[in-house]
Parts: C-alpha cells; sequence; structure tokens
C-alpha cells in the first residue's frame, strides 16, 4: 500500500504561491516595532485608518467575500506605493495562503491510516487499550502533545520494526518516559540542558519504585497475580505502593510550590496537589483501568512551559564543561556495564547534537531507531531532519520545531554564529537556489509581548532618540516592563539599565511624551494584529522548506507535513514526517 503524500512538483508549485504572497506582505512583518514612532511605520506602510483595520479584522467572511478587490492592487497592496490599501483584500489572501487552504497538509487520522495500511494491521485501534486522557496536575496542552505524538511515534517503529527512539531536545523527559512505558520501547532522551536530564534521572528514579502500580495488566496477567498471592499480601503491597505514591507527590507538590509563579495555571496544580493530599487514604489497586492516566499525572507534575535556546560547549563556562564530561564518563562507564537504562524507562543523555554528531559515540548499542523532536527550539528542528538524512540507522524521523525566531538563516546579511550551509532557514534545496529569506522580526511575528509593553518600548525609542545619543545603541532594555509599575517608572529603570542619566528628564518630561502618543496606540495594535494574522503564513513556509528537503534525500521514500495537535490547545501543532524505504 503506497503512503498518500504530496507529490513534490506539487509541493514546490504551493511553495512558490506563498512566497509570492509573502514577498509583498512581509514588508509588514519584517517592520520593527521599536521604532514604531521614530520612523512613522504606519504612514510608511499603510494608506488605510487604523480603525479601519480592526473593523476589517473583526468582520465576518461574508462581508469580506462581498467587497471587491480594488484595482493596480495586488493581495490589497498598491502597486506603485506599496502600501496596503484594501484591508480586506489581504485578509482573503492570507486565508488563502495558510497551510490548510494550500491543500499540502495530512490530517493525523490519515496519516495513522496509511501505516496500519503499510504494516497490515486493519484495526481501527482498540479504545479499551487506550490510556485515560489525564486531568490531574498538569499542562492540559502538553499532555494533549505527547499522547497525540507517541501514538504517531509507536507506529513508526512498528512500520520501521526498531524498538528503539532517540528523542532530541527532550527537555524533563516527558515523552520519552510515556513511549518507554505505554509501548514498551527503548528511548534515549538527549538534552543540551543538564539541568534538564538531572531532573529526567530524578523522575525516573522515583517512578521505577511506583511504575508497576500504574501499569495496566492485561486479563491473563491479573488472573495470574490472584491466584499466586492470598488477598492479605496483596492488600499489604498495594498499601506499601500507595504511601510511596503518597510520598512522591508530596515531594513534586513541595517542589513546585518551590519554584511556582502567581499564574493561573500554578495556582490550579498546586491546589490540585494539596486536594489530593487531603484526600481520604486509599490504596491504589495496580488492577484499576485508571492507573495509566495517574501515572501521567504525575510524569507532567512540573510543567510549565520555557523555552530556551540551547546552549553551545562553547558558549559554557569551563565548571559546566567539565561537568558535562563527567556525566558522559560515568554514562559510557553504565554502559560498559549493560546498564544502558533502568528496566521500563529511559535514558536521558546529557549532549549538544547537530546534524553532524555521531550518534554511536552516545549511544554505545546503537540500532535502528525513530528519531522524533518534539517542540525543538530554533535550529534543531532542521538539524534533526539533516541528522535523519545523513544517518542510515535513523529510520524515521517526527518533528515538531517552535521558536523560529532563534532560527539562523542562511542569506541574512547580518547574521551571526552561522556558518553557511549549515543554517536553519532554509534547508531545502530548492528555496536554497531562490536565495530565499524571512527576516527576524518577521519570524518573531509569532511571538509578541503584550500590546501595552511594546507601546512603551516604541515612545521610550522616541525619548533616546530626543534626549540620548544611544538610541540605536546595541544595549537591550530586557523585562522592564514586568517590574514597572507605570509609565514613569519604566522609563526611569530602562535609562537606568541603559547606564544612562535619568535625573535628565523630569517626571513631568517623561509623562508628556506617554500623554503625546497615547492617541496613536490604536496604530500598534492594528499593525501588530496585521503581523499576528500573517504570522500563520510565514510558519508555513518554513515548515515547507522541511517537507522539501525530505523530499529531495534519494533515501526518504515516504514524506508528509502533519498537523498532529489541536491548534486550540498547541498552536505549533505540526510536525514533519518521513520514512525511509524499508531495509527487509
Amino acid at each position: 500500500m503506497a503512503f498518500n503524500d504530496i507529490p513534490v512538483d506539487t509541493l514546490k508549485r504551493k511553495i512558490d504561491e506563498l512566497k509570492r504572497f509573502l514577498s509583498i506582505s512581509l514588508s509588514i512583518s519584517n517592520a520593527h516595532t521599536v521604532d514604531f514612532y521614530t520612523r512613522d511605520v504606519w504612514s510608511t506602510f499603510m494608506c488605510v485608518s487604523p480603525d479601519d483595520v480592526l473593523c476589517a479584522i473583526s468582520s465576518t467572511q461574508d462581508r469580506m467575500r462581498a467587497i471587491e478587490e480594488k484595482e493596480n492592487t495586488t493581495f490589497g497592496f498598491c502597486n506603485a506605493s506599496k502600501k496596503l490599501v484594501d484591508i480586506s483584500a489581504l485578509l482573503r489572501a492570507v486565508k488563502a495562503h495558510c497551510l490548510p487552504a494550500l491543500g499540502v497538509c495530512m490530517q493525523l487520522e490519515d496519516l495513522m491510516q496509511n501505516l496500519r495500511l503499510m504494516t497490515g494491521d486493519t484495526t481501527a485501534g482498540d479504545s479499551s487499550d487506550k490510556v485515560v486522557a489525564p486531568d490531574e496536575f498538569m499542562n492540559c496542552k502538553k499532555a494533549h502533545e505527547v499522547q497525540a505524538m507517541s501514538e504517531v511515534v509507536a507506529s513508526l517503529a512498528k512500520y520501521c520494526r526498531v524498538k528503539q527512539v532517540i528523542d532530541v531536545g527532550s527537555g524533563k523527559g516527558y515523552l520519552c518516559s510515556y513511549l518507554s512505558m505505554r509501548f514498551n520501547l527503548q528511548v534515549f532522551g538527549i538534552d543540551s540542558s543538564s539541568t534538564n536530564t538531572h531532573g529526567a534521572q530524578e523522575r525516573n528514579r522515583k517512578l521505577k519504585k511506583f511504575s508497576k502500580a500504574y501499569q495496566k495488566p492485561n486479563k491473563a496477567t491479573r488472573k495470574q497475580t490472584l491466584d499466586s498471592e492470598d488477598e492479605s499480601k496483596q492488600h499489604s503491597r498495594n498499601s506499601e505502593n500507595s504511601e510511596g505514591i503518597k510520598n512522591f507527590i508530596t515531594e513534586e507538590k513541595q517542589s513546585f510550590e518551590a519554584r511556582a509563579d502567581s499564574s493561573a495555571l500554578s495556582k490550579q496544580v498546586t491546589n490540585d496537589l494539596s486536594a489530593l493530599d487531603n484526600a481520604e487514604e486509599c490504596p491504589l489497586d495496580p488492577n484499576d483501568s485508571d492507573s495509566g492516566s495517574s501515572f501521567l499525572s504525575m510524569m507532567f507534575l512540573d510543567v510549565i512551559e520555557d523555552v530556551s535556546p540551547r546552549v553551545h560547549p562553547s558558549q559554557l563556562s569551563l565548571e559546566e564543561r567539565e561537568k558535562r564530561k563527567r556525566e558522559n564518563l560515568e554514562r559510557k562507564a553504565g554502559e560498559g556495564r549493560g546498564n544502558i537504562r533502568d528496566d521500563g524507562l529511559f535514558s536521558p543523555l546529557t549532549s549538544y547534537v547537530t546534524a553532524e554528531t555521531e550518534l554511536k559515540t552516545l549511544i554505545t548499542e546503537l540500532e535502528d531507531a525513530v528519531l522524533v523532536g518534539l517542540h525543538t527550539c530554533g535550529d534543531l528542528a532542521p538539524s534533526t531532519l539533516r541528522m535523519f538524512g545523513a544517518k542510515q540507522e535513523l529510520r524515521a524521523v517526527c518533528s515538531v520545531g517552535c521558536c523560529y525566531h532563534l532560527l539562523s538563516e542562511e542569506f541574512d546579511q547580518d547574521r551571526q554564529g552561522c556558518v553557511v550551509g549549515v543554517c536553519g532557514f532554509p534547508v531545502s534545496q530548492y528555496l536554497k537556489a531562490q536565495a530565499c529569506f524571512c527576516g527576524r522580526n518577521a519570524r518573531m511575528s509569532a511571538c509578541l509581548l503584550p500590546m501595552e509593553s511594546l507601546f512603551y518600548r516604541a515612545v521610550l525609542h522616541v525619548i533616546l532618540r530626543d534626549h540620548y545619543d544611544c538610541f540605536k545603541s546595541e544595549k537591550r532594555v530586557g523585562n522592564v516592563y514586568s517590574k514597572a509599575s507605570s509609565f514613569v517608572d519604566y522609563v526611569r529603570r530602562a535609562l537606568r539599565k541603559l547606564d544612562l542619566d535619568d535625573t535628565k528628564l523630569s517626571d513631568g518630561d517623561i509623562q508628556s511624551y506617554h500623554e503625546h502618543y497615547s492617541p496613536r496606540m490604536n496604530e500598534m495594535v492594528a499593525f501588530n494584529m496585521l503581523k499576528v494574522i500573517l504570522a500563520p503564513c510565514i510558519e508555513g513556509l518554513i515548515l515547507l522548506d522541511r517537507l522539501c528537503y525530505l523530499k529531495e534525500q534519494d533515501n526518504v521514500s515516504h514524506s508528509a507535513l502533519v498537523q498532529l495537535f489541536d491548534p486550540l490547545q498547541s498552536p505549533r501543532c505540526y510536525a514533519v514526517v518521513g520514512i525511509k524505504e524499508s531495509t527487509v
């Protein structure tokens, strides 16, 4: 049975369509918000009012379709001035150039059906064998992502007839733990942060003690257990498990409270933990069908999204580099004794990986494996795809990227720390040949800060221009807004951080700038709404470039861009999936 993926010629045609649209509209996305007032950005790019933009964005689809595109315009932009003159035309063009409308994506159900047919599995899946979705002590977004991705990875492993999985950028090991314990796969989680791998190891140590209480045995195993042990011994064992689990929950609660902030998620998790801690004592039954859910609940106890770029060894302190060396030596010593992994758990490894990383030096017992990455940051996602293409032992890949603003671009003239040929964008030869370029501001468009923070920063830039000589300084203001009690306080904090004399201006002088630009704040609101609307098209180009790269590889037989998650729960919902020809 053939894999139903999109032909490469069709993909290239869709890329060309999207690229043409962005060549006209990308000017808005690449405008820097800091310069919004100093360079009069609104007048530079717009021939419509802020109210017109906001009204058109909130209008119904019927109203949008009823408006005819104006003459001498392309996608709503004037062909002569290049300014936006028809907001409704732009909104229609955005909708037509998003991934769903381009018709290049495969739905998760279709991918799973393809894999079932290719492996000769004609069943639609036994719902009774599925783990109940966890809903306690965890970030529901993360639970949704791990459960959806693990099903795909397990199916890829089954199709490729492999038992090993390598998770690049594994973080705290939530996906790894679930893949290992739910699907009995041998999982190696590689992360550049020793803090993450240490946390994963500690969690594994705790989970190993109680994992049997959370596994869902089949009926034969259950009957054998009841026949071999009398009721009193079974009750005693369950009580011990229950007590151990209570201690684990208490430790996790204390750990969570120690680092929890005032967010609604933190408060909810803490409240849930307290509720469980105060609940009536009841020994856990290892035969309980909901036990899988409880296990997942504990795994995700301390999930708070904290995406940060990888750290290259050259940027680490001498102490941290020595620490990593010791960890790797200890790990290799354990491998020499045959201790690759604990029973039922995965092996967390600390290492900075690139496409050139020799995996066999990290994993001495490496066999054919599936390579995965869940929300791999910046250049790590394209590096994962390059690694997959270059190493024959990697039989399939499932990669979900994030943090596009941290991508390096080969054709960015201001790029730093990027060697030509190994940048994060573009990766396909098709877009390399066209010297395709997005720009950092465009890639940042989906990562906008609170609107008032952007407004404060733009007005500060005016103050720096009017009263100081360093408004083009390389120094960054950083996260001053969250600490400031007012605009005046924000400006004074920012000036001090920039090593400038804040006594040069009185409070009245500073406040007068706020009062002068406040009536124009709607310009910034409308402009940034346009940036947000264009963001999915920019993401689409990045993802289609990655899919095109896989289709250019001679050893990749099947590849697809799959909507893996519900976008309302996880905005970065697309996975690039690739499979190599079977060697059997």
